[in-house]
């Protein structure tokens, strides 16, 4: 039997740079092109024990970034989805903050 792990890597390899770029999509006057960012997991397993146990696993996210836009007399121009970069941002700029404050801790003592 071929190694699943393998299977899934090779089905998702010509994926490239066409997963981050979406088609261009009309707009009244303006054209949108969509940019994301994506990312996947696999996982696996086996265990040569008399039980048969395997194992599994995988995952998958894509979080939209923003649009490339031309519109009319104007040049290409990238504008960011804003909910996109709160929804990233925020548990950043927490967790900077909680490594900032044992930071200061730490210096102090």
């Amino acid at each position: 039997m071929t190694n699943i792990v393998t299977q899934i890597a090779d089905k998702v390899r010509p994926v490239g740079v066409a997963s981050n770029y979406g088609d261009p999509v009309d707009v009244g006057d303006s054209t949108l092109i969509p940019v994301s960012v994506n990312w996947y997991g696999f996982g696996g397993g086996s265990d040569a024990d008399e039980d048969g146990a395997g194992g599994g696993g995988g995952g998958a996210v894509s979080l939209p970034v923003g649009a490339y836009v031309r519109r009319p007399g104007q040049d290409l121009a990238f504008e960011p989805n804003l909910i996109a970069l709160l929804t990233v941002s925020i548990p950043v700029i927490w967790v900077g903050g909680k490594v900032l404050v044992k930071l200061v801790r730490a210096l102090k003592k």
